[in-house]
């Protein structure tokens, strides 16, 4: 009598993870390049600036550069199909995007204070107005790939 309380048993399979090219016309999994992209301006534009606040860009490069590693290694898993292997591939997708977004976050913070500290202090270094402008556009590139990343995580968990 108990069973026919219970409702019926619905089985859910999560969508197939797609390889090859197909990579790019998926939603979680179209944002790698633009997260490649922009991570890899980040990187560019930090290191064409005079770095005046080592501990501040140290990190903003630190997290870029390996960001663009991991992430550019995840991008050819998929794209040779080496993720069907793994059948928790999807969890770490998602945990690493998540943590790589809170990551970028904090790179983004501290692009920014080095960028608002650079106009204010007047420094030796930033006499040419060169180096406030590239400050600024790659504390403008870490926020938006902060945002794909945190896309990539959620719709990658809710998908």
């Amino acid at each position: 009598m108990a069973s026919k309380d219970l409702p019926p048993p619905t089985t859910f399979a999560p969508p197939e993870i797609p390889s090859g090219i197909a990579v790019f016309r998926t939603i979680p999994y179209a944002f790698f390049l633009p997260e490649l992209i922009f991570g890899c301006w980040v990187w560019i534009l930090v290191a064409a600036t005079r770095v005046c606040f080592a501990l501040l860009q140290g990190w903003v490069m630190y997290v870029s550069i390996t960001s663009f590693l991991i992430s550019l290694m995840f991008l050819l898993s998929y794209l040779l199909g080496f993720h069907r292997r793994f059948e928790s591939w999807r969890v770490w997708d998602s945990l690493y995007h998540g943590t790589t977004g809170i990551l970028y976050m904090s790179a983004a913070v501290l692009q920014a204070n080095a960028t608002i500290r650079s106009e204010s202090e007047q420094l030796s270094c930033n006499s040419i107005p060169v180096n406030y402008q590239l400050n600024c556009a790659a504390t403008f590139f870490a926020f938006i790939t902060t945002l794909l990343y945190i896309l990539h995580a959620f719709s990658t968990y809710y998908n």
